[in-house]
């Protein structure tokens, strides 16, 4: 049985400690240990990893841990180059934030926008979307009030999203 003291020691709180385990993950791997300590003392965090290496979880648990301390509207703003990895990304917040009813909304193209529009009224504590839709909500459905008090901004993939040329609706976003 893994022990949830390697997840402690990054300062997880126990139950995020147990969740890890719960989901198989053993100990953290390297970027998870020089991340989660960062993004959980506060300070930004730039970091690159291998595809498996657990970035997901790097950047979700923290959040995650925030949240549960002063939970309230759209906490967070993950953007993800392409819809298959919001999806996943999605998965992986509604995993680790079972405990605590974590309520996510993915926005990307494809999707009935006025569903989607719907959803972010209700105030979703994490939104993961495509940078293109997202854009397009904070221009047109005034989600940008919804989202205007996020307290982190993760850009997933940041080399692809602007190899694919989403600079200017990234951009909106950021404003």
């Amino acid at each position: 049985m893994a022990s949830n003291s390697a997840w402690t020691e990054l300062g997880l709180a126990p139950w995020l400690s147990s969740a890890c385990t719960e989901m198989g993950l053993k100990r953290p791997s390297p970027i998870q240990l020089e991340s989660i300590p960062a993004a959980l003392s506060g300070r930004d965090v730039l970091g690159s990893a291998e595809t498996g290496s657990g970035q997901t979880a790097a950047f979700a648990l923290p959040i995650l841990q925030a949240l549960s301390i002063d939970p309230y509207g759209a906490f967070a703003v993950v953007l993800s180059p392409a819809r298959a990895l919001a999806a996943q990304i999605a998965d992986q917040f509604l995993a680790f934030g079972a405990h605590m009813s974590v309520k996510v909304s993915v926005v990307v193209g494809g999707v009935d926008k006025m569903r989607q529009a719907l959803e972010l009224a209700q105030r979703p504590h994490i939104v993961i979307g495509t940078p293109g839709r997202l854009a397009d909500h904070l221009r047109s459905t005034g989600t940008a009030v919804t989202m205007q008090n996020a307290r982190f901004l993760v850009i997933d993939e940041a080399d692809r999203l602007l190899e694919l040329g989403f600079a200017d609706d990234v951009s909106e976003v950021l404003k």
